[in-house]
């Protein structure tokens, strides 16, 4: 019979390591346990507000992985004390939608419960699977919460949106992280407080930069930096830089190839160009490539923000831009990164306009809006002669004048019916000499009687 005064017969409160993964067991209970989400979730604000009150209908929470969409759905159902009910956009069927539905009204006409269904990965279900939950949030019988990494204005059904509050959830700061991998190391209940162990201000930064805002892989990596030891037989335990180090995979680029971070991503490398920041340009370009983009695609909106922001006030651009795309095709990848870098730099240092391209869009705007105008007769390559036959008008009055016959190559001449200007050039780079020359013709066309 064991000795009850036996320190070694006493229970252990160590966490058991292989129940379940630490990134689960520190899954936050409360509004206080949760790091990170301020911007939604700080005193004040209209989502914690409506947590508080207990005055909400429908959620849906999109955002990158590990940023605590789940965790959120867990702990406000907790907070208002509601059953809670999950399924996944990957696995479920209308069947068990409809399933968990008439759970809810049993519980809610039986014990006056009222039952959360999270749904995460909603963006999964197809039409008929997220119309099956319409009828059902008019009546109130759940309340439904969703989760996605898409952004739900494209990927959720219009009249699901429009029946739910949309909250974007932020990747975590590297505070936070940092903060949260603390927490860990102190629970003596569900984190590693039972264990002996320490470590190192650099180790927590290092997991908490190369989890790139998911809290998630940094619990993960800090689990898998213990995981080896024997602690029935150590003292102590330091979890040095180094330990950090091996313990987290290779920093993941978070990026989907068709979603937001496929359009955030380019928008930012082409408002970079135009803004004039060629590091910013080559940081996003980096990321690009780092992440798999398609080198193409970059080169294709490398070639179109040559014409679009640059355009006359730098015409050697759009022969850079189309040279990087030509030379891509040619050596491809990953030399052809080195082209693409040329190619970015050199569109985010010239001088920008976007004349030429504006230009177009009034000439367009006129043709689609206004009265369509007639070539003008002295312009047209056919019966200009029987015209003037016919009409007796003067022939002279109707000449064409080749340019080429005289001084300069110019003379005035009425190119358009109502003399309309579009083309206002910029005095960026060598667009200001365009202008001037223009201005100069223009002179002579006043000058001329």
């Amino acid at each position: 019979m064991p000795d009850l005064f036996d320190d070694e017969a006493q229970p252990s409160h160590r966490p058991d390591l292989a129940k379940q993964p630490l990134a689960a067991r520190m899954r936050p209970r409360t509004l206080s346990e949760v790091r990170g989400q301020a911007h939604i979730l700080a005193k004040g604000k209209l989502l914690r507000r409506a947590i508080e009150a207990d005055r909400f209908t429908s959620l849906i929470f999109y955002g990158p992985p590990g940023t605590g969409k789940t965790t959120l759905a867990t702990v406000i159902a907790q907070s208002t004390g509601s059953r809670f009910e999950s399924l996944n956009g990957v696995e479920s069927n209308v069947a068990e939608i409809r399933a968990k539905i008439e759970q809810a009204a049993s519980w809610q006409k039986l014990r006056d419960e009222t039952t959360i269904l999270f749904i995460d990965e909603i963006h999964r279900f197809n039409k008929a699977q997220q119309d099956v939950l319409l009828p059902h949030l008019e009546r109130g019988t759940v309340r439904f919460i969703g989760a996605t990494t898409h952004n739900p204005y494209f990927y959720i059904n219009s009249p699901l949106v429009s029946r739910s509050q949309v909250f974007q959830l932020e990747s975590l700061e590297t505070d936070d992280i940092v903060a949260l991998l603390q927490d860990a190391l102190r629970d003596n209940e569900r984190g590693l407080g039972g264990f002996p162990i320490e470590a190192t201000d650099e180790a927590l930064l290092h997991l908490a930069e190369k989890a790139d805002g998911d809290a998630r892989k940094a619990l993960t990596a800090l689990e898998l930096a213990v995981s080896g030891v024997d602690f029935e037989k150590t003292d102590s335990y330091q979890i040095t830089l180094s330990v950090a180090e091996e313990s987290i995979q290779k920093k993941a680029v978070l990026y989907d190839a068709d979603g937001d971070q496929h359009y955030d991503t380019i928008s930012a490398f082409i408002k970079a160009i135009r803004g004039s920041d060629p590091d910013a340009a080559l940081y996003w370009l980096a990321k690009m490539i780092t992440a798999g983009e398609d080198p193409r695609f970059i080169a294709r909106r490398l070639v179109i923000s040559a014409s679009e922001d640059i355009g006359l006030a730098d015409s050697s651009a759009l022969q850079v831009a189309v040279a990087a795309q030509q030379a891509l095709e040619f050596v491809g990848m990953p030399e052809g990164r080195i082209p693409l870098a040329q190619a970015t730099v050199h569109l985010a240092t010239a001088p920008k306009s976007n004349s030429s391209y504006a230009a177009l869009g009034e000439a367009m705007k006129d043709v689609a809006e206004g009265k369509t105008l007639s070539v003008p007769l002295h312009l047209r390559t056919r019966f200009r002669k029987q015209l003037a036959t016919d009409s007796g008008a003067d022939t002279a009055a109707m000449k064409y004048l080749y340019s080429h016959d005289f001084e300069g190559h110019y003379t005035p001449q009425a190119y358009l019916p109502e003399g309309r200007t579009y083309y206002k050039p910029s005095s960026n780079g060598m667009e200001k000499r365009i202008g001037e020359r223009l201005a100069f013709w223009k002179e002579q066309s006043t000058g001329k009687k």
